[in-house]
């Protein structure tokens, strides 16, 4: 696994938009904002011809020019990381068009970005051995004050940072909006792990230690590459067996049904072999029940075959905030007891 050179001081930023653009707001003055601070603190900054375009179908632009910047900007451009600026809906288009095997030859560089982009976050290490972080997307660097998980996803790029842990309050429902483009998250909603293990109930003291390799993404991006050319999992579980897999999963779109299905899928493709633990964020359909299953049931139940701890209701995901995840990372994962409840803390190796 190749991890990329840290961010250097007075290093330069790259950013493309390979899902979408920062084209209208909060997005465009967040992104703005967000360059205005990386400046003062010495960073420079070189946007991709894509960042504010908002010309394609769930994508910044259309899939061939989406892909020529990401190669561009992985094999040519002079910077040191590379940022998205969102999220969005069919980068799974423009993967047809990235040249992963150019990539894998050229320099490895950090990337950064969520939800849509894991089809580069999970897609690096699997095809390329090139470590990425699944984390913020570079308008959020624009919030007036930044959370504790922007630093410690800063953190990790600038090599300052190997160990993060959860924070104690989500939001639920954001502050920021067309007017207001620069509010920090609003947490107001007290975070409490859930820890199933076969043999125990959910709310039975849990404290455990697992080391193995961080693997995973949103799980409406991952149930999408299964079976396509781009699934070389069998073969990546193969090279890292050794390590064991802890995967990382949450949930954008996807009701309690949704969710259990796509978990179903890579079950049976096989993409859980070799699994040491599974961390479950938050998923955007947090509360909600489908035909009398809850977001827990539609998890354990399809993954408690496996005998391994599943740790639910992490800081991950679409409901920030999100620990940075470094995805293909070897990590020792604890889950610790703590007189403010249980706490997920993550040591990267």
């Amino acid at each position: 696994m190749r991890y990329p050179n840290s961010l250097p001081q007075n290093g330069t930023i790259g950013c493309i938009a390979p899902s979408f653009g920062c084209n209208i707001e909060p997005y465009r003055s967040a992104f703005e904002n967000a360059q205005k601070t990386w400046k003062e603190m010495g960073y420079k900054i070189l946007t991709g011809p894509n960042c504010y375009e908002g010309s394609g179908i769930g994508i910044s632009n259309t899939p061939e020019l989406c892909a020529a910047e990401v190669n561009h900007f992985f094999t040519e451009e002079d910077c040191d990381v590379i940022l998205s600026c969102g999220g969005g809906e069919l980068m799974c288009e423009v993967v047809s068009r990235i040249d992963f095997e150019r990539i894998a030859r050229a320099k490895a560089k950090w990337f950064m970005g969520f939800s849509d982009n894991t089809n580069l976050t999970f897609l690096l290490p699997t095809l390329c051995d090139t470590a990425a972080v699944y984390g913020p997307c570079a308008p959020a660097f624009g919030m007036r004050e930044w959370h504790p998980a922007l630093n410690d996803a800063w953190g990790i790029l600038t090599g300052e940072k190997r160990q993060v842990q959860g924070y104690p309050l989500w939001e639920k429902e954001s502050k920021k909006d067309e007017e207001h483009p620069l509010e920090p998250y609003h947490v107001t909603e007290k975070k409490t792990l859930v820890v199933w293990q076969e043999g125990k109930s959910e709310n039975e003291t849990a404290e455990l230690t697992v080391k193995g390799r961080l693997i995973g993404g949103c799980l409406d991006c991952l149930d999408t590459l299964v079976g396509t050319r781009f699934d070389k999992v069998a073969e990546f579980n193969e090279r890292y067996k050794e390590d064991g897999m802890i995967w990382f999963m949450e949930a954008c779109d996807l009701n309690p049904m949704g969710i259990r299905r796509a978990l179903w899928q890579l079950k049976e493709a096989g993409w859980f072999r070799y699994v040491k633990a599974f961390l479950i964020g938050r998923p955007l359909c947090f509360g909600e029940e489908f035909l009398g299953l809850d977001q827990y049931h539609a998890v354990y139940d399809v993954l408690k075959e496996f005998d391994v701890p599943v740790i639910m209701d992490a800081d991950l995901g679409h409901l920030p905030p999100s620990m940075p995840i470094i995805s293909g990372g070897l990590a020792e994962v604890s889950v610790e007891e703590r007189k403010t409840g249980r706490e997920l803390v993550i040591q990267y190796l």
